[in-house]
């Protein structure tokens, strides 16, 4: 079975689709299909579905969607040739009923969120290494598998919404350090029109903001690089009550006292550093717009 869930939900078993249309069986289906060849409690199927007030039917409706599922999955296995002297699989073969939960078996097929999570992991490593031509083209592989925001045309529920929030997170920082690689190898004037969009998205993103700076003043814009500075400054204050990090600060005051037309000793973030998670800060700088 190949998922996918960077973007619009889809599993296609013998390239045929299984995903139902109707809202509640397609949101069990990308819940299997983020933890695909793990068991899916029960539990986390209802609190999905319903939150904290499931209906007395819950776990017999429940059943009704993995039938529906099942359907969608017999058909899909009508145009299955097993070899030999294998016996047919069967729905309830790929659509797993375990102790407790549900199990949807992918059989070695693909999965984008594997596959992003793979090329990610060697983009960083290459950063670590040095290697900015190999992190750069990893990273850009790795972005390339996402179509759309995590789970576009499903409605979520808490579970999802969580690793939606997940996901999206694990992207924006791929795309940081895909920026900082892309920098390090002199493409600034490259990077200008892409991170115009991502510094209006990501509004007090301070990294990206350093990166756009960077960029501009690379490219002989000095004063609209210290106008960044000063946006996202009022910003912060505004909507935080925070002053930008050292290090922004540091760049600002590189920029005004530097030369026009020289090289500016910026200080990057630690490759390593820069793709590792946020530690559950209250104190975010990434709100979207």
């Amino acid at each position: 079975m190949d998922i996918d869930i960077l973007g619009a939900l889809d599993a296609r078993e013998n390239g045929v689709s299984i995903a139902p249309t109707a809202p509640k069986p397609r949101q069990v289906l990308a819940l299997l299909a983020l933890y695909a060849d793990q068991v899916v409690p029960v539990s986390g199927l209802i609190e999905e579905l319903w939150g904290g007030n499931p209906p007395r039917s819950a776990r017999t409706t429940l059943q009704t969607y993995v039938l529906q599922l099942r359907e969608l999955i017999t058909v899909a296995l009508g145009k299955d040739t097993p070899a030999g002297d294998e016996p047919p699989r069967r729905a309830k073969d790929v659509l797993v009923t375990s102790p407790g939960g549900y199990l949807l078996v992918t059989g070695g097929g693909s999965i984008d969120v594997r596959e992003f999570e793979r090329l990610a992991g060697a983009g960083y490593r290459a950063m670590d290494a040095g290697d900015f031509p190999g992190a750069a083209r990893k990273l850009r592989e790795a972005l390339g598998l996402w179509t759309g925001a995590a789970f576009a045309d499903v409605h979520t529920g808490v579970q999802l919404q969580m690793e939606a929030k997940r996901l999206d997170e694990s992207r924006l920082c791929a795309l940081d350090q895909r920026i900082e690689a892309d920098l390090r190898l002199g493409r600034h004037r490259e990077l200008l029109a892409e991170l115009t969009v991502l510094t209006a998205r990501y509004r007090t993103h301070e990294n990206l903001h350093g990166q756009f700076m960077l960029a501009l003043y690379r490219s002989g814009r000095r004063s609209e690089a210290l106008d960044v500075y000063h946006r996202l400054r009022g910003t912060l204050v505004r909507d935080l009550g925070l002053e930008p990090s050292a290090r922004l600060r540091r760049m600002q005051q590189s920029m005004l006292m530097a030369v026009p037309e020289t090289p500016l000793p910026l200080e990057h973030p630690s490759p390593a550093a820069a793709h590792m998670p946020p530690a559950g800060s209250g104190r975010s700088r990434m709100a979207p717009v």
